[in-house]
């Protein structure tokens, strides 16, 4: 093994089946999935579903107010309780193939024909619960317990995150998504560096100038900055929006011009403007393969002003995600290239590095310029981590 402090990962670890398998055990399913936003969960029955790296899961207001996580899995044949992303189990959670009901605390509360099943004890077939945290209005879920909460991870920017005042935000629209044939690092790893942002981005390179700017911190959370500037552009969707932005009071004089980007590593981030904040959830589905989800949030008055610069940051990000999917599909076709086997970084991409080592520290596996033989990555896996604790 090298020193692989300053080397990004190789490129066999992007589209490898049985690293995705460790990947998904040992750091995914332990990594904290956004569910969605308080404002979907108002009343008793008001429920968010979830899916992460083939799990489902479900979040639901109960009947005292509390949030409470599950599998979004019958306990009788596995059918999923629900089935959309937000909405209301009405008076309780029945799953539509059999019609078994659950309470709202995940206590099984009737099954027709119970008599047909005439030896079942009904307190041990609750639904299984999982982990749920609320943070600023966020809902968050995750589905291996351990490990510190989004509260505890992201302490180190609480106060800035705070002024936006997310916890009064409103969801708009359900959102959309799409899927890509990359694997969910290479797309994170575009998402965490501005360093492309010169060649990759013009648009944003004539928003922000020199003013991008990146750092991480050691609880696994990042954020990358840039400044709207007085310059104006000459794209007319960039310039309108340079005119119009709004600067909101309730934020620090150094935030009303600026584009922030915070990243909950692995595989999540949100993106705060002066007129809303959205997310940036990338979903492992398999080795090389993964979906991109993006949602909208905002504080409920929503003037001609805020409507316009919302329009037209959807135009410019528009713009912005064509060129990242030609960036990552070519840079996915490259790390299986003979040419390649692995990068480095540079000192503006500290955030990258970070995603890497945490990587590397799970999956010490990573740490293998090449692949080991087939069927023994598991096993040489569990060896390294062993020689690495001794």
């Amino acid at each position: 093994m090298r020193n692989a402090h300053d080397e990004t990962l190789p490129g066999w670890t992007y589209d490898n089946a049985e690293f995705f398998a460790l990947e998904r055990e040992h750091l995914l399913l332990s990594s904290w999935a956004l569910a969605g936003h308080v404002s979907d969960l108002k009343a008793p029955g008001d429920f968010l579903s979830v899916e992460n790296c083939g799990e489902r899961g479900l979040v639901v207001r109960g009947d005292d107010g509390a949030l409470r996580g599950f599998y979004n899995t019958c306990r009788h044949r596995a059918h999923a309780l629900v089935s959309t992303e937000s909405g209301s189990c009405g008076h309780a959670i029945r799953c539509p193939y059999h019609g078994w009901t659950y309470n709202f605390d995940g206590t099984l509360k009737a099954i027709p024909a119970e008599k047909s099943f005439p030896a079942i004890d009904k307190a041990e077939f609750g639904l299984k619960a999982i982990e749920v945290e609320e943070f600023l209005g966020f809902v968050f879920v995750r589905f291996k317990a351990g490990g510190p909460s989004v509260a505890e991870r992201f302490a180190p920017y609480r106060a800035e995150l705070e002024a936006y005042r997310t916890a009064e935000m409103v969801s708009r629209g359900t959102g959309w998504h799409c899927d890509i044939a990359v694997d969910w690092k290479n797309l994170i790893d575009n998402y965490l560096e501005g360093y492309h942002v010169p060649t990759g981005h013009p648009g944003l390179q004539r928003m922000f100038g020199s003013s991008y700017t990146a750092e991480a911190q050691p609880s696994g959370v990042s954020r990358q900055v840039g400044i709207i500037r007085d310059r104006l552009s000459e794209n007319w969707s960039e310039r309108m929006y340079q005119r119009v932005a709004p600067q909101p009071e309730h934020l620090p004089e150094s935030r009303r011009r600026a584009w922030c980007y915070y990243t909950l590593l692995p595989n999540m981030a949100l993106d705060f403007y002066p007129e809303m904040t959205t997310s940036f959830e990338v979903l492992p589905m398999g080795p090389g393969k993964c979906r991109l989800r993006a949602r909208r949030w905002m504080l409920p008055s929503r003037d001609r002003q805020h409507r316009a610069a919302q329009y037209l940051n959807y135009r410019i990000n528009s713009q912005v995600q064509r060129e990242d999917e030609e960036l990552v599909a070519s840079v996915q076709q490259g790390l299986k290239s003979r040419g390649y086997s692995f990068g480095i970084f540079s000192e503006k991409e500290a955030a990258l590095r970070q995603l890497h080592e945490m990587v590397r520290q799970a999956l010490p596996v990573a740490r293998l310029a090449e692949p080991p033989e087939p069927g023994t990555l598991a096993r040489v896996n569990a060896k390294l981590h062993h020689d690495l604790a001794a």
